[in-house]
Order: structure tokens, then C-alpha cells, then sequence
């Protein structure tokens, strides 16, 4: 298998971003007074730390952060987001992720961002960081307004390896694909990804994960953020 047959699978959220984009999202709309802080900002911390416990089921995850952008057109948010990325995101990107995107650029490997997170907030994010591809979440709109619901499945957990999969079948990829592709995750949500690749990376990671990573011996890394 040549380089540019090897992919190099990237979550986001406390892997290469220190901090999870659709909590800060919620903390950046209600510094803005878009979101009412004493709704949001306790609601947000709880879905952040069931998350981070594994014990918030994807549907659930999802739908709470989707509901942040209903009522308006992808246009009608892009002002926001834009500021979002520059004066939130960017600087939470430590330069030792840069270097481990770029590392794996520079062997020729394909890029790939995949997480949790919808694509309405991580396209910005993955063009910043060179990535080839990005799977994310998926956001419904009706006549062009986002909803506030999801559509198709869902990119977490089992979502994630799933919808990986199913990219991989529409392109000329390889039976082994998932064989030597790296993947670098601090999540235990990306367990079922993690077990699929050949090389999985866990970085900073969450105590559950570390755990399992050391029952399976997998490599575990730190950024200096």
C-alpha cells in the first residue's frame, strides 16, 4: 500500500482542539446573548461531562447541540461562526497538533477529520488544519433553516466507524484500508473506531480510555498544549 493509500484519522474534540467545539460554541453564543446563560451554560456542562463518562447516549449529544442553531440559514449563522473559529477555536489548536497533522501530510498520507461534532462548525476547522476529507454529524434544514435536528447517522460511537466505512466503499480504496490507517482519539466514545484501525494513537486521554488502552497496548500520547 503506497502513502496516499494510508489514511491518518483525526478525532477534533480533546485531540487536537483542547476543548470540545460544541461546548464552547454554547459558552461563545451565550457571551454573545444569543443563548440564555441560565438555561444553557448548566445544560452544557452536563452534556459535557456525561459525555466525557460515556454515558450520554448519541442521539441525546447530538440533538442538544444541534438545537443551538435552529431558526436560522447557514448564512444567517456564517458572521458568528466565522469569529468562532478565529477568536475561540484557533488558539485552543495547540502547535504540537499542527505538527502531527502536518507529519502525516508530509508521508502523503489522506487526512481525515472525523468527529461528533456537525459539519457546520468543523468544515472551517478542518480547511484551518489541511484536512482532505472531514465526516461529521450532519445538520437537517427545511426550505435552507437549520432545524434543530440531526439527519442520517449520527458520527459517535459505533456512527463513527459506520459512516467511515461507508465513505470508504464509495471511493477505490483498499480491503485493508481500515488496516493501516492511524487513528488518534482521547475519547472513550471512539472505542469502536479505535479497535478497527490498525494503528490507533489515544492522545491525552479521558481515564476510561486509558485504561483500555492499556489493557490493549496501545501507544498513548501527549501534546503540549
Amino acid at each position: 500500500m503506497s502513502a496516499g493509500e494510508r489514511l491518518a484519522l483525526f478525532d477534533l474534540d480533546g485531540t487536537l482542539l483542547s476543548g470540545d467545539t460544541d461546548a464552547l460554541w454554547c459558552d461563545f453564543l451565550v457571551a454573545e446573548g444569543v443563548l440564555d446563560g441560565a438555561v444553557f451554560a448548566p445544560a452544557n456542562r452536563d452534556v459535557v461531562d456525561r459525555y466525557a463518562r460515556g454515558d450520554i447516549d448519541a442521539a441525546t449529544y447530538c440533538a442538544f447541540y444541534a438545537a443551538t442553531l435552529a431558526g436560522r440559514t447557514p448564512l444567517g449563522w456564517q458572521a458568528l461562526r466565522e469569529r468562532f473559529v478565529a477568536e475561540v477555536v484557533a488558539p485552543r489548536i495547540p502547535a504540537s497538533a499542527r505538527e502531527l497533522v502536518a507529519a502525516h501530510a508530509r508521508a502523503g498520507e489522506t487526512l481525515v477529520m472525523t468527529t461528533a461534532t456537525n459539519r457546520f462548525l468543523t468544515e472551517p476547522i478542518a480547511t484551518l488544519l489541511g484536512m482532505g476529507m472531514l465526516i461529521a454529524t450532519e445538520l437537517e434544514l427545511e426550505s435552507g433553516v437549520f432545524t434543530g435536528r440531526n439527519t442520517g447517522v449520527l458520527n459517535m460511537r459505533e456512527g463513527k466507524l459506520a459512516r467511515l466505512r461507508a465513505w470508504l466503499a464509495t471511493g477505490e480504496w483498499p480491503v485493508d484500508a481500515l488496516d493501516q490507517s492511524a487513528f488518534y482519539s482521547d475519547s472513550i466514545n471512539d472505542l469502536p473506531l479505535l479497535g478497527a484501525v490498525g494503528r490507533p494513537v489515544v492522545v491525552d486521554p479521558d481515564p476510561h480510555l486509558r485504561a483500555e488502552a492499556a489493557r490493549r497496548g496501545w501507544p498513548v500520547i501527549e501534546l503540549e498544549r
